[in-house]
């Protein structure tokens, strides 16, 4: 068994747990630099090693001899703060990726997913290396309409726009809420949503957000003030595309005075945050600097700089590909959650952590397992 052990590996198990060399050197009973050299293949593991090494990190012993296609790299994370995001925490969601992306490849092996299509920006005519804040408006209303989205009307789910042009919208149990929402940019684009916000809205514009890095930065490090400006631009008229946003507005106004209560009534129709349409609001030119100010000022006073109101009304948006993806598996194919998991060579436990799907209780009941699982 010994003789097919691959370091990185180890390492890749280490990293998602997100512990050091010593404490994975505790947990076997070995040292750091034991370690060190298991990952680095100067040594091989002894059986007892291999299986205390397993039961640490939630994984099979077999894990350790698959090989790693692919690992996903730093640079094709688009971490919303890059400079502050703890290394750690950035190498856990790199790891975590690496091995969802066998989930999602084994996934498209299996079902009809959607491919995906953020590769769009050239065909659609427009250069990514030179955007200008009306290159972006005019990308993302092309953008929508090049996917079937009208531009006089709110998007009804982000969850779903993403889903259904090929990305994989997912929670890492015990990361995501350590970041903001980001991407990782592969053949199959990756959407890590942060579950610890509260509010529909804030999701909805973040994932928005991810979206237009998927489009507009594929081969750029991100998280510098140039493109997360971008992002946001791109985020900001995706979602309230300036001809219909513009005509509703001025409901919102009377003689240089905002109305509150069609504000309100504005959030809940278009889904994004008080706060992103007084800022969009400004940026078109329809309200002045002070009326800007002073509303933000009124949102801090009144404790909404956090949580407005409607947060607690507006539903959150739920992925369903993976939840879909899962039934299917086990409905077409006879392939439980288990099944899954021990094909990725990984506890359950694991996989749940990795989609956020809790394990199907009934799995082990199943007397027939499919032979090519």
């Amino acid at each position: 068994m010994t003789g097919n052990f691959i370091g990185e590996r180890l390492r890749l198990a280490r990293l998602m747990r997100g512990c050091t060399l010593q404490e994975a050197g505790d947990a076997a009973s070995v040292t750091r630099q034991h370690i060190n050299q298991l990952e680095s293949e100067t040594r091989s593991p002894s059986d007892d090693v291999l299986a205390a090494l397993a039961e640490f990190f939630g994984v099979e012993p077999s894990f350790f001899s698959k090989p790693i296609r692919n690992e996903v790299k730093l640079d094709q994370c688009h971490f919303r703060k890059r400079k502050t995001t703890p290394v750690g925490v950035s190498n856990r969601v790199a790891a975590y990726s690496t091995l969802f992306e066998q989930l999602v490849e084994l996934l498209h092996e299996e079902l009809e997913l959607p491919e995906p299509a953020f590769d769009i920006a050239e065909k659609l005519g427009f250069d990514t290396s030179n955007l200008t804040s009306e290159s972006i408006e005019q990308l993302a209303e092309a953008v929508r309409k090049h996917w079937g989205l009208r531009n006089d009307c709110p998007i009804e789910s982000m969850v779903a726009v993403l889903e259904a042009h090929g990305a994989v919208v997912t929670c890492f149990e015990g990361i995501s809420e350590k970041v903001d929402a980001l991407s990782v940019q592969r053949r199959y684009p990756l959407v890590i949503r942060n579950k610890a916000k509260e509010s529909a809205c804030r999701m909805r514009f973040d994932l928005a957000h991810e979206c237009g890095h998927l489009i507009m930065h594929e081969g750029v490090e991100t998280g510098d003030t140039k493109t997360e400006g971008e992002a946001n631009a791109f985020a900001s008229a995706f979602l309230m595309p300036r001809g219909a946003f513009s005509v509703e507005f001025k409901s919102c106004i009377s003689r240089g005075r905002l109305n509150w209560n069609e504000l309100y009534e504005m959030k809940r129709r278009w889904r994004v945050s008080v706060r992103a349409i007084i800022y969009r609001a400004h940026f078109l030119g329809l309200i002045s600097a002070q009326t800007y100010r002073s509303a933000n000022v009124t949102l801090n006073k009144t404790g909404q700089s956090k949580h407005e109101e409607l947060d607690d009304v507006i539903p959150m948006e739920e992925p369903e590909i993976l939840n879909l993806a899962f039934s299917l598996l086990r409905e077409e194919l006879h392939v439980g959650f288990s099944d899954v998991a021990k094909k990725l060579g990984v506890s359950t436990s694991i996989l749940s952590q990795l989609t956020g799907i809790a394990a199907d209780d009934t799995d082990d009941d199943r007397k027939v397992v499919p032979l090519r699982w």
